[in-house]
């Protein structure tokens, strides 16, 4: 049986995501650990997240997981999830500049508050334009909704990482994807239908895009 790891370093929507995954798997035992031997045993890896970014990296690197990250983020199909998906960048904005993974070249920034009309954080639902195809992609429609909530946004320095765009007052890459890493900015463990999709998605991808 193969197996999935969602990775547990106490910032996440880790009971909902595992749920989800739940729902959704077919002979795949799905795990929620800290241990990183776990995690690297693992054929699939899910990084989510929820909250602030420096307690993040803070929590990541006092668990000695900031490594395990990015050992099985260059080898086998890897989830990130919202925050999950900010870590794998550079650097962030928010906290007044905190050093992120480094694993995909760009910046995490914050929405402009004082544009006319905007509201921050970016909550509820709203449609992402797949740029390109992905297996990650099947059976979700073009321009389909998918539930946020966010106050930054992922500014990649490679365009052709970008997987998905949303709008909400400028154009911002909600999902990223680059050989056997996906990301996405939405929360699918909350996006219903195709939310639960993309998770079957996944676990039946090989990582090649």
């Amino acid at each position: 049986m193969s197996s999935i790891a969602v990775i547990d370093y106490g910032m996440g929507n880790l009971r909902s995501v595992s749920k989800a995954l739940e729902q959704v798997a077919d002979k795949v035992r799905v795990e929620v650990t800290s241990d990183p031997q776990r995690i690297r045993a693992a054929d699939r890896v899910v990084f989510p997240g929820v909250g602030a970014i420096r307690d993040c990296m803070n929590e990541l690197r006092h668990l000695n997981l900031d490594t395990i990250v990015a050992q099985c983020a260059a080898d086998r199909p890897f989830l990130g999830i919202c925050l999950g998906m900010q870590a794998l960048l550079e650097l962030s904005e928010e906290n007044q500049g905190t050093s992120c993974l480094g694993i995909l070249p760009g910046q995490v920034k914050h929405f402009d508050a004082a544009e006319e009309h905007l509201k921050v954080p970016h909550m509820g639902w709203n449609q992402v334009h797949q740029a390109h195809a992905h297996p990650l992609w099947r059976d979700i429609p073009q321009d389909c909704r998918f539930y946020f909530v966010h106050s930054y946004y992922t500014v990649p320095d490679e365009p052709s990482l970008i997987a998905g765009r949303t709008d909400y007052s400028t154009s911002f890459a909600s999902a990223l994807a680059r050989d056997n890493i996906f990301a996405v900015q939405f929360h699918p463990e909350k996006s219903q239908k195709y939310g639960l999709q993309l998770l079957a998605n996944f676990l039946t991808w090989n990582g090649v895009s």
